[in-house]
């Protein structure tokens, strides 16, 4: 019998990504391979229930939403990941994963849609960056900078102009870490650079500011 360890499933409005705006069930995996610096979900790191695919997909069927993202943690650090992805869409859910960059993507159908997450120096886990990945990605796929300081974005502009002229228009997101970086300073440095990007902001921290978990 196939089982996950999972943290949480909760239904929300999907806010980073190409979805943005969106009803999403959220189903997010416990564990991690990083620790980024200004990591929100600490609380995924260690804890969570184990449960078989079949428990997990009927617990997402009762929110009635066909968009369904699995995040953690780190998504790709539990073997069964990609099966559970496959059951799901041949549930015909629309689904999407969020994943750190570390881990190869390959392992995960190409009907998935990928948000890739490159990570910059402000998180302290740059270096174990696998770019490999950026060649992987289709043309549903997307690639997310989070951005905390002029060195992470001087760092993401780089990798735009040189590694991900292959990306498809308004796939790559720029998003400013939460009461680290103002958005208006961002967002004037991408207009300033006239750069090709998607600016974005964590909608559920706007949306519920004093909520730290299951939004």
């Amino acid at each position: 019998m196939m089982t996950l360890i999972v943290n949480e499933i909760f239904y929300s409005i999907q806010g980073e990504s190409l979805n943005s705006g969106r009803p999403c069930v959220f189903v997010r995996l416990t564990g991690c391979n990083l620790r980024c610096i200004y990591c929100d979900t600490e609380y995924a790191y260690e804890e969570g229930d184990e449960m078989t695919i079949e428990k997990i997909i009927d617990q997402v069927s009762t929110y009635h939403c066909t968009l369904v993202e699995l995040t953690g943690g780190e998504p790709l650090i539990q073997e069964e990941t990609p099966k559970l992805i496959d059951a799901l869409l041949k549930k015909n859910y629309e689904v999407m994963m969020e994943t750190n960059g570390t881990l190869d993507i390959d392992r995960v159908s190409n009907t998935c849609m990928k948000v890739l997450d490159i990570k910059c120096p402000s998180s302290g886990e740059s270096l174990n960056n696998d770019y490999h990945n950026i060649e992987k990605l289709t043309k549903r796929d997307q690639l997310k900078f989070v951005i905390g300081s002029r060195e992470d974005y001087m760092f993401a502009k780089d990798m735009v102009l040189s590694r991900c002229k292959t990306i498809e228009p308004g796939h790559i997101l720029f998003s400013p870490v939460y009461d680290l970086l103002k958005p208006d300073i961002l967002a004037g440095w991408i207009l300033k650079d006239h750069l090709n990007v998607r600016f974005h902001l964590q909608l559920h921290r706007i949306i519920w500011p004093d909520i730290s978990r299951g939004v």
